[in-house]
């Protein structure tokens, strides 16, 4: 079946970095489209980045010019660097892939931005 999970999260200070990693089983990796999402306290989850099968990226404008997406398809991985982190960046980052139809979530990996 169909499994991701994630990876990388922790307690960082503000402009620090880390790099969260998504290790996917399944599924023909190399195929498929594979998103970032987190969510805040009380919020839903937003999109924070996607990379299609082929590396074209997008990215949600709060997050431009410092997280990058990035996939390694020989491991069967997907990455999130994230730099110049700020407070409002703590949020638990989720993988998400959609897959004949169905949304398939990691258990998700928190990330904490404080001094």
């Amino acid at each position: 079946q169909v499994q991701l999970v994630e990876s990388g999260g922790g307690l960082v200070q503000p402009g620090g970095s880390l790099r969260l990693s998504c290790a996917a089983s399944g599924i023909i990796f190399s195929l498929n489209a594979m998103d970032w999402y987190r969510q805040f306290p009380g919020k839903e989850r937003e999109f924070v980045a996607s990379i299609t099968s082929g590396g074209r990226t997008a990215y949600v404008d709060s997050v431009k010019g410092r997280f990058t997406i990035s996939r390694d398809n020989p491991k069967n991985m997907l990455y999130l660097q994230m730099n110049s982190l700020k407070l409002e960046d703590t949020a638990v980052y989720y993988c998400y892939l959609s897959f004949r139809g169905m949304p398939y979530w990691g258990k998700g990996t928190r990330v904490t931005v404080s001094s």
